[in-house]
């Protein structure tokens, strides 16, 4: 079983990957592992589902082209397979006076970013979400949602019809570097491939160590766990309602979600989860979890975010302040509207210096490229994402590690 290409990782970016490989080498031999038994077990089938229009990124940065470019090819490929989406857009809402100025700012990168956005009064607001209640907010039309569980089952079944091996249940276990490529250990036998192509998600960094590379970062698991609203209140929301971010805070703050099923999810907060697959307040990995807090890096992140990081495990295990959370934004919600849904796991890639890595991180080794770091908007950008990897894998000859956003210089 030896390939010219193995793909580790069956989430969106793997099997987007695995498919911009084929299309870039015409006859090239190809395999995905993936150690689920299915595609979009993590990530991407547990995310929020949102095609993401790309306004919060820095204006000119490849994450910003690519997330425009991803917009495009997301809603072009669902049309071409049939899939359902929707791009009903959102409001972005200032629900007290000292978030004007970072509204003001967002609207402007909206603008900046070439994007068709909206500044609106609290009246206008309501007029999109009749129970919002905001002091301003920006419309941003080009927002949209689509389920990337069904996304992905495509990109399957395109590989497969195009001659690519996709082997689920196949869990990589040894790496060996051989004169033309890897020998591949795995829990169902053994793998050679000429190069190989990290998509691991939640284990990237484990997977380029055990290629012999050094990932420049470590996966620390942020749980993000979300409620969702019962059918007789769905109205109370029409499309996407979110905060303005917290400029100091990396993520984007609990807010509601129409799902493309129809359901009405809100959420998530931001939690050090105690594994990497730790879904549950209560599951734990004690091998995961020494990794965390022997990080100094991560050490670092908690000092400096103690009382952000205080407030998310509150809301954790308090729905009632989860509840007046999401009251800022609609205060007709109560406690008795939502129950809990499926949570979320973040791989949010950490620097040894206890910086977040917000840009997509890509390192090269030899013979292989890691994929080290694929924050949001990656499900969005995953065609894109796949189409930049495939382009860059044949050069792929020295060790350099590269951010996208930072439009390939050396990091």
């Amino acid at each position: 079983m030896r390939y010219d290409y193995a793909v580790v990782g069956g989430g969106i970016v793997g099997l987007a990957t695995a498919r911009a490989l084929g299309r870039q080498h015409p006859g090239a031999s190809i395999v995905l592992l993936e150690k689920e038994d299915g595609p979009a077990q993590h990530q991407t089938g547990r995310n929020s589902g949102v095609i993401h229009s790309g306004i919060y990124y820095t204006p000119g940065s490849l994450k910003a082209q690519m997330c425009a470019a991803g917009v495009q090819s997301m809603t072009a490929f669902c049309e071409e397979q049939g899939i359902a989406y929707e791009q009903c857009g959102k409001v972005i809402v200032a629900t007290a006076p000292e978030e004007l100025p970072q509204l003001e700012r967002l609207y402007q990168r909206g603008l900046d970013n070439g994007l068709k956005v909206q500044l609106l009064s609290a009246e206008e607001v309501r007029a999109y979400e009749p129970h919002v209640q905001a002091l301003k907010g920006i419309r941003v039309p080009s927002t949209g949602i689509v389920s990337y569980r069904q996304v992905s089952a495509a990109l399957v079944d395109l590989l497969r019809d195009s001659g690519a091996e996709v082997r689920f249940g196949v869990k990589v276990e040894r790496l060996t570097a051989s004169a033309d490529g890897y020998d591949i250990g795995t829990s169902a036998g053994d793998f050679a491939a000429r190069v190989l192509v990290n998509c691991a998600g939640l284990h990237s960094d484990r997977v380029a160590r055990l290629a012999g590379t050094d990932p420049r970062s470590s996966i620390v698991p942020f749980r993000g766990e979300y409620y969702e609203l019962r059918p007789e209140r769905r109205s109370l929301v029409r499309g996407l309602i979110y905060p303005v971010p917290n400029p100091d805070f990396p993520f984007l703050g609990v807010h509601f979600t129409r799902m493309i099923d129809g359901s009405v999810h809100a959420g998530p907060n931001a939690v050090l989860a105690f594994g990497r697959e730790g879904y549950r307040k209560l599951d734990l990995n004690l091998q995961d979890l020494r990794e965390v807090l022997a990080n100094p890096g991560f050490r670092a992140l908690a000092r400096k975010h103690l009382r952000e990081g205080a407030k998310e495990m509150l809301r954790s295990w308090s729905k009632a302040t989860f509840v007046r959370s999401l009251q800022r934004l609609i205060p007709d919600v109560t406690a008795a509207d939502i129950v809990p849904c499926a949570a979320g796991i973040r791989a949010q890639a950490l620097a040894p210096d206890g910086k977040l890595v917000d840009d997509f991180l890509l390192i090269d080794g030899p013979n292989a490229l890691h994929v080290c770091n694929a924050p949001s908007p990656a499900a969005t950008s995953s065609l894109e994402i796949g189409r930049a990897i495939a382009a860059r894998v044949p050069g792929v000859a020295h060790r350099r590690s590269f951010s996208l956003t930072r439009q390939g210089v050396p990091a």
